[in-house]
């Protein structure tokens, strides 16, 4: 990174080490992490300092998964992807462990999870059922509701976001064909022969203007008519980023 260029963390968050970097070079940043996962974050600092183990569950490689782990010191947490992994599971103190989960992952794609391991944990210590974000289950929620009235689904939402291609695998599960797709203009125009009724949603860090910038170009090929459907109401604000409150003043 450029001395003179600031710098923005992600809404997935980042280690600690991160920020302690741009520190020491002096660099300007803005922490625009997430409030859920900072508090995920800052549970899993007390669950460490209260000497438990904590058996955390996500992806891999993931943004926020790296950056969690990155919160606490190594050899304090196992990562678990699967009902094999939450099975192979050995705690060295199984009465002393607890879980968290990514944030962007549904109460159901981590149901099978949970339920192996407090088979075999029953004392193991779960989070509160808010740290879920409330944009990745209801976006799931709104899936379901529509996707038996369409004949496909488009997904705006980056290959690697872990609730983006969740939205594809909940539409088809529910046997209707999706897609995933960054912006309108990669849209395979082929995908929506007869198709009348096409259903259209975005992962949880996708701008409206996506979605505009898509109906905009469908609308260029076909008469268009829109109708939306609501599940749940968001009424959920957060505050804007340190350094960026005044700006917006």
């Amino acid at each position: 990174v450029p001395q003179d260029v600031p710098v923005v963390f992600s809404a997935h968050g980042v280690p600690k080490s991160v920020p302690a970097a741009a520190e020491d070079r002096g660099l300007t940043y803005l922490d625009a992490t997430c409030p859920l996962v900072s508090k995920v974050h800052r549970q899993a600092e007390r669950l460490v300092a209260q000497g438990k183990h904590i058996v955390f569950i996500g992806h891999a490689g993931h943004p926020e998964v790296i950056g969690t782990f990155g919160q606490v010191p190594d050899g304090v947490m196992t990562l678990v992807e699967t009902v094999a992994d939450a099975e192979a599971f050995a705690p060295t103190d199984p009465t002393n462990i607890a879980f968290l989960t990514q944030t962007t992952l549904s109460v159901d794609d981590t149901a099978e999870v949970v339920a192996t391991l407090q088979r075999r944990f029953p004392v193991i210590q779960a989070p509160r059922p808010d740290d879920i974000c409330y944009a990745t289950s209801n976006r799931q929620t709104a899936v379901k509701a529509i996707a038996a009235m369409c004949d496909a689904m488009l997904v705006i939402g980056a290959p690697n976001s872990s609730n983006s291609v969740r939205l594809v695998e909940v539409a088809e599960r529910e046997g209707t064909p999706a897609r995933l797709i960054q912006r309108a203009d990669s849209l395979d125009l082929s995908f929506l022969e007869g198709v009348g009724t096409l259903g259209i949603t975005a992962g949880a860090s996708a701008p409206e203007i996506l979605v505009r910038e898509l109906v905009a170009r469908l609308s260029e090929h076909f008469e268009v008519s829109e109708r939306e459907v609501e599940t749940n109401r968001e009424t959920v604000s957060f505050k804007l980023p340190r350094g960026l409150e005044a700006a917006a003043a």
